[in-house]
């Protein structure tokens, strides 16, 4: 009877151990699990706050237009008078260089 006792009892123990091992286990899968959803987590929330930073910084610096120059060019242009464009200057276009020259269909 002492034998069977014995027997009993690290059959007990065996199986006590066995269970012990799987729940533990689990507990590590489960931990391992929520630790690579905090890692995730963690990294969308670096990035959006590098993106923050970037807009921040573009807000910031942001680059604003010279108006002043701007009239100015402006008002230097308006005092040469309308004959002045880019591709003519401010001496217009001579009105001999527009003729064809001769007696023709086109202009004469």
């Amino acid at each position: 009877m002492a034998v069977t006792a014995i027997v009993a009892s690290t059959v007990v123990a065996a199986g006590t151990a066995y269970y012990t091992t799987q729940q533990q286990k689990k507990q590590q899968k489960k931990a391992l699990k929520q630790q690579e959803k905090f890692n995730e987590e963690a990294k969308v929330r670096a990035q959006e706050a590098v993106e923050r930073s970037d807009i921040e910084t573009n807000k910031a610096n942001r680059r604003r237009a010279d108006v002043s120059q701007s009239r100015s060019r402006e008002e230097q242009a308006a005092l040469s008078g309308p004959a002045g464009t880019m591709l003519t200057g401010v001496q217009g276009v001579n009105p001999d260089d527009l003729t064809l020259g001769g007696n023709t269909l086109l202009g004469g």
